[in-house]
């Protein structure tokens, strides 16, 4: 097997072109930007991803999300989406990555449909709103008739590695019609068997730890940045997993 074969993708989430460009120099293949991750992210600025491009040489895919909350969107919301992820690609974003619901539980397929008209040849991402899926068997064949090819997910659990079962399940009814990206909760005591557990070939991390910027009564006054030594650390062990170390 070649050393490109066993290679294991990490994708980072980023949030400014600091931690972007810190996540590639310690061991990032792809990058998830996006902004206000302590509300789950949401849609970055194309500004943002204009400067994170002229930085880094990975692919950069960027959120899609409208406000905090659920994935029940109105047509208004849709509307702003679908502007948000023209203007993103246009701009050099190398996918989207989004979630949305019907108000029954269902992935809303049509809305897919049309950002998956708008990618193009570029990628279109499920996000982790794929765990609040009541079924999720049915969820994956959705998205592969939505043109959606990863689904990042948990397995419906608070980490990934709690949800290893789940996600090596969903693996299977996958069957290489689509990629199934575990992320929550990756650190580096954890990942070997996240690998090991799954199957899968990649990962994503936040690898985030708060910092503090007095704000006074406006706001809260710490932020979430990424945490080199945690990155760097996930990066090596699985360096060591795709070595057989």
């Amino acid at each position: 097997m070649s050393e490109k074969s066993r290679h294991i993708l990490l994708e980072a989430c980023v949030c400014s072109v600091s931690d972007a460009v810190s996540a590639v120099e310690h061991g990032a293949d792809r990058l998830e930007l996006n902004v206000a991750i302590e509300l789950g992210g949401l849609t970055p600025t194309v500004g943002l991803l204009q400067q994170v491009k002229e930085a880094v040489d990975v692919p950069v895919l960027a959120m899609v999300r409208p406000r905090a909350g659920g994935f029940r969107y109105s047509t208004g919301e849709q509307r702003l989406m679908r502007r948000d992820a023209h203007a993103l690609l246009k701009n050099g974003a190398d996918g989207i990555v989004v979630g949305a619901m019907t108000q029954l539980g269902t992935v809303d397929v049509r809305f897919m449909q049309n950002l998956k008209v708008a990618c193009g040849a570029r990628d279109l991402v499920f996000h982790m709103a794929f765990d609040s899926l009541p079924d999720r068997e049915a969820a994956i064949e959705d998205m592969v008739r939505c043109g959606v090819c990863r689904v990042l997910t948990a397995g419906g659990c608070k980490t990934a590695v709690e949800g290893s079962a789940a996600i090596s399940e969903l693996q299977t009814l996958a069957n290489d019609r689509l990629e199934i990206l575990p992320g929550g909760g990756v650190t580096a005591e954890n990942v070997r068997s996240l690998i090991q557990l799954t199957g899968c070939r990649q990962v994503h991390g936040s690898f985030k730890v708060l910092k503090h910027d007095p704000a006074g009564p406006v706001c809260c006054s710490t932020y979430p940045a990424l945490k080199v030594d945690h990155i760097r650390a996930v990066r090596s062990e699985l360096d060591r997993t795709a070595n057989g170390e």
